[in-house]
């Protein structure tokens, strides 16, 4: 389980290979914000196959499985069980490691 904490206006998909790295992982669930070539690119370098429904403007093309792509479902679930939490949700954490350890432990309550 990783966790990676940004400001609130920092795009997702910047940290999503750090993220990765070093995961080992068969396939890479994720929604059309992470189409980009170096996430793909790295996400096959490591062995994984991309689940990644293609933006329309990427020239190019790739098989894509939209039964495992609904498996991302359960990603979703997961973090709006943790966005009920309201210690999770409203950040009370003034320290980054402080929050950072909460939700780590909340997600360990869920995933346990």
């Amino acid at each position: 389980m990783r966790f990676i904490l940004t400001g609130g206006h920092v795009s997702d998909a910047k940290l999503a290979i750090p993220l990765l790295t070093g995961l080992d992982a068969r396939h890479v669930l994720a929604d059309k914000a992470y189409d980009s070539h170096a996430i793909l690119d790295h996400v096959e370098t490591s062995g994984a196959r991309p689940v990644i429904p293609q933006r329309v403007c990427m020239p190019r093309r790739r098989d894509f499985d939209p039964a495992t792509y609904r498996l991302r479902n359960r990603i979703e679930r997961t973090i709006g069980k943790l966005k009920q939490l309201h210690r999770v949700a409203t950040r009370y954490d003034r320290l980054p490691h402080n929050y950072l350890a909460t939700l780590y432990l909340a997600a360990i309550a869920f995933w346990c």
